[in-house]
């Protein structure tokens, strides 16, 4: 890997910080002179009890990945010709590809912004889940067929075309948007849990040398931590569908993104072995668990999967005995030891894949053998 690349992707970490952190503290003032406070949610939905706390934060969280990333595409499409001369070597020679990746960069800004518009809509006035869903469909349906942004293209010539591949794409792009969506029920969780799993893919991404996608990691980390600082462990500022949105779909796209899968054997963090496209699964293993078990939870009691209530892993640890905060640590630190094991995935064997997928398999059942008697006990929601 060589250093002068990392060294400057790494730098938009702090740099996205230093964008959010301000930001939302400016958020947070305007949105109490606005009135614009947490809503009841739509008909049916069951919140914790309101609390007078702002849920504006997606649009610092936003605007620090938009800013930063909108004018590197400005800059590679004005000054793309003459800006090698002004970097070091070894930077430069990265700068054809980043060009050849602005119509991508375009593309997924369009998609960030939509969805952070929807988000914010719903924030103010529930829109409802389905209009939801349906923008996700679409910007991750656009992204697919307009960037060649698929996974397991390598079964389009199996099935003869790329139907296949394109459809298991947008599917992922809303399983993921929504997990993260889901996960935004206690101070902390959602952005925490995405700062986590994205450190873990910026170190893939690094030592795969995918730059462009490490980039934009980069600054999603950078803007996580910083809406943070009003967000955990006492809430000033909520994220809202404003920014839980964003967050999950950038996180679905920039795994699509990445390239895990290499015939070079002996690349540190690329896999030669081809389970290495499970990556994602394993690292993201904690926000789709919750996902597919509140997701049973709500269908076996016959309600809406997609309204939301008190029924989450959060809400079934803290049934058990944990404080929120430290459900929300607890989740965090399953994350991590799942991200940690994506990492290692990323350099496996065949045998050294088996062990890692077990590993994760057991953290999930250990997970689920210490909350499973909370969650047997929920009573529907009115």
């Amino acid at each position: 890997m060589p250093a002068t690349p990392a060294i400057w992707i790494l730098a938009l970490v702090p740099l996205a910080f230093a964008i959010a952190a301000p930001l939302c503290g400016l958020v947070y003032r305007l949105s109490l002179c606005l009135g614009a406070i947490d809503t009841p949610g739509v008909a049916g939905q069951v919140k914790a009890p309101a609390r007078r706390v702002p849920n504006t934060g997606g649009v610092g969280v936003f605007w620090a990945i938009a800013i930063p990333l909108g004018l590197g595409l400005i800059a590679l499409t004005v000054f793309g010709g003459t800006l090698g001369a002004r970097l070091p070597e070894s930077a430069a020679e990265h700068l054809p590809g980043a060009r050849e990746r602005v119509p991508l960069g375009v593309v997924l800004l369009i998609s960030l912004a939509v969805l952070h518009a929807v988000g914010l809509l719903d924030d103010r006035r529930p829109l409802g889940p389905w209009i939801k869903l349906g923008v996700m469909l679409a910007c991750g349906l656009g992204v697919a067929l307009t960037q060649e942004t698929r996974l397991l293209t390598v079964l389009d010539e199996r099935v003869g075309g790329s139907w296949l591949s394109i459809g298991l794409t947008v599917l992922w792009f809303a399983v993921v948007t929504n997990a993260l969506n889901f996960l935004d029920n206690m101070d902390g969780l959602s952005a925490g849990v995405t700062a986590i799993a994205g450190g873990c893919f910026l170190a893939t991404a690094l030592l795969g040398g995918q730059w462009f996608v490490a980039a934009v990691l980069a600054l999603l980390v950078g803007a996580c931590l910083g809406f943070l600082v009003w967000n955990f462990p006492r809430a000033k500022l909520f994220l809202g569908d404003g920014g839980s949105l964003v967050l999950g779909f950038l996180l679905a796209f920039l795994t699509v993104r990445t390239t895990y899968f290499t015939d070079q054997p002996g690349v540190l963090g690329i896999a030669s072995h081809p389970s290495v496209v499970l990556l994602p699964l394993v690292v993201l293993a904690v926000p789709i668990y919750d996902f597919v078990t509140v997701t049973a939870i709500r269908l076996s009691q016959g309600r809406s999967p997609f309204v939301g209530d008190l029924q989450h892993l959060s809400h079934r640890l803290v049934r058990r005995g944990l404080s929120r905060t430290n459900a929300v640590i607890v989740i965090w630190g399953f994350t991590g030891a799942t991200g940690l094991a994506g990492i290692a995935l990323g350099a496996a064997d065949g045998w050294a894949a088996t062990v890692i997928f077990a590993q994760v398999a057991l953290l999930l059942g250990v997970l689920a053998v210490f909350e499973y008697a909370s969650s047997a006990g929920i009573e529907p929601a009115p």
